[in-house]
């Protein structure tokens, strides 16, 4: 009996993972260096790759320093649709944060990441500011 379920955990844990019904164009993205106070925007575009129309049942962000905005719609089959990310960079140093992305069809949530490392253009120094680099 035992056998039998850790089977059935692990079937259903890889139809899960191998979904393939929603393609992301690409699911990481790095800001590099970024300005303090600065808020900075990504967009991640998907496609609806099954044979039905999907809906985003929430996209959550980790902390409130980033924000997930979606359409609300149905997208059908075939069509493409963004999630927009910003990000508000009020915080110096490095930042990796996480969304997670529900469709209302799916188990598991689909996880976009962005990072980049904030910095606060007072303090370069004044003789770096306004040279060209070679």
């Amino acid at each position: 009996m035992k056998n039998i379920l850790t089977a059935l955990f692990l079937l259903g844990s890889l139809a899960a993972f191998g979904q393939k019904d929603i393609a992301f164009a690409k699911t990481e993205h790095q800001f590099g260096k970024v300005a303090f106070n600065k808020p900075v925007t990504v967009v991640f575009q998907y496609t609806n790759k099954s044979t039905k129309p999907v809906v985003v049942e929430f996209a959550n962000a980790e902390c409130g320093c980033t924000k997930p905005e979606y359409s609300a719609a149905p997208i059908p089959a075939g069509k493409s649709s963004t999630i927009k990310v910003t990000y508000n960079s009020a915080v110096l140093g490095s930042f990796k944060k996480r969304v997670d992305v529900k469709f209302a069809h799916s188990n598991q949530p689909y996880i976009l990441t962005i990072e980049g490392e904030v910095f606060d253009p007072k303090a370069v120094p004044a003789a770096t500011k306004g040279k060209a680099r070679k």
